[in-house]
């Protein structure tokens, strides 16, 4: 079965979520590409597709927005025969379909079959047939949790694709950190002061916390801490950035919308710290080792920093919002009842001291949640 693994050398990586997700997936394409020499096209959303120029892994990106994952916008049935079509043109020797393990991953395969793709890889619970060629049987999350990253390299290493470099990884042009340094200046940051980036949106509101306590991590920072305070958002959270910024008072400084992605990533590989929820922004972070403090909510336990300076302050989604999936819901009924109190703003700035004072020393912490999870699984 390996043998057909290594005569690839035009490979199609589906992976159609969110940009954070895309970024977790980089070291497994790195062993793709090292393994087999392959050119590496990733299928993928509209959402993830801006971060793919800077993972050297991808050669080619093909965007679209699938119905089975979350998109704002209505999906045009006719889009499957465009994504069928053009696949068939660019003759892939294999697929691999990257997922969460809360995900069912034969709508994205059935696209790689109906395209003629000869080899097919992918995690499934279900016994799919003739719809991959290479089935790995899906234990997660009911005997096992691995962080997204090792799952994603595990599911390759099982067709002989391994690499020594684990790391997530974004390309930074430095030159991009003095674009962003004139926005910021604009705006009366001094750069010659210690600074921090605040993050607060969210993609869901399941995931948000408390904006109050925003506000007094923000204000104890300044004050007592002397750090000025960079409050980063997307153009449609421009509105809440400059609330938090009025809240706040002196030393914070809204940026909503105000910076290009890849001014971002400039802007975060040259922060002391990075105070985020549970975004892509936690991972870019990892990607260009930028210490960071996750607001995490538990929604998806596998998707904490990977192997980066970090330290993680869990909490509860509320009953109200909480999935309807079943697997999600299996494991907030197994491992999160009474589990996690919500942290508040002491928290916050507790961490901040602690992870800026000695980054080292919370290489680990990406994994505690993880741990603890596999512990109760030990139990049951």
């Amino acid at each position: 079965m390996l043998n057909n693994w290594q005569a690839c050398k035009n490979i199609l990586c589906i992976r159609p979520d969110n940009m954070g997700d895309l970024v977790m997936t980089g070291p497994a394409l790195r062993a793709l590409k090292e393994a087999f020499g392959a050119k590496i096209t990733v299928l993928t959303s509209s959402i993830a597709a801006g971060i793919a120029p800077f993972m050297p892994e991808i050669d080619e990106v093909m965007e679209y927005d699938l119905p089975w994952v979350k998109t704002g916008s209505v999906i045009d049935p006719l889009v499957f025969n465009n994504v069928i079509a053009q696949l068939k043109e660019r003759q892939f020797d294999a697929a691999v379909i990257f997922t969460v393990y809360s995900q069912n991953p034969l709508p994205a395969v059935m696209l790689a079959y109906l395209a003629g793709i000869p080899n097919r890889l992918a995690y499934c619970r279900e016994n799919p047939y003739q719809l991959l060629t290479h089935w790995v049987p899906d234990k997660e999350p009911y005997s096992e949790i691995k962080h997204q990253v090792q799952r994603d390299l595990d599911l390759v290493k099982t067709i002989g694709a391994t690499t020594h470099h684990h790391d997530l990884y974004l390309q930074v042009n430095p030159a991009l950190w003095n674009a962003a340094e004139d926005k910021l200046t604009a705006l009366g940051f001094d750069p010659g002061k210690k600074w921090l980036i605040l993050h607060a949106g969210v993609s869901e509101v399941k995931r948000s916390y408390s904006k109050a306590n925003w506000i007094k991590a923000a204000k104890q920072l300044i004050n007592y801490n002397g750090y000025q305070v960079v409050l980063t958002g997307s153009a449609s959270e421009k509105q809440l950035t400059d609330e938090l910024e009025w809240q706040i008072g002196a030393g914070a400084f809204s940026t909503g919308g105000l910076f290009r992605l890849e001014e971002l990533i400039a802007l975060i590989n040259r922060a002391t710290i990075m105070v985020t929820v549970n975004t892509g922004t936690t991972h870019i972070a990892a990607a260009v080792k930028t210490p960071v403090v996750v607001l995490y909510a538990l929604t998806n336990p596998q998707h904490t920093p990977w192997q980066s300076s970090c330290m993680v302050l869990p909490y509860q989604v509320p009953g109200n919002l909480h999935s309807k999936n079943e697997v999600i819901n299996y494991v907030n009924q197994f491992f999160y009842s009474g589990l996690m109190d919500y942290p508040g703003a002491v928290a916050i700035v507790d961490s901040v001291i602690e992870l800026s004072d000695n980054p080292a020393a919370f290489n680990n912490q990406q994994l505690c949640i993880i741990k603890l999870m596999e512990q109760v699984i030990g139990t049951i």
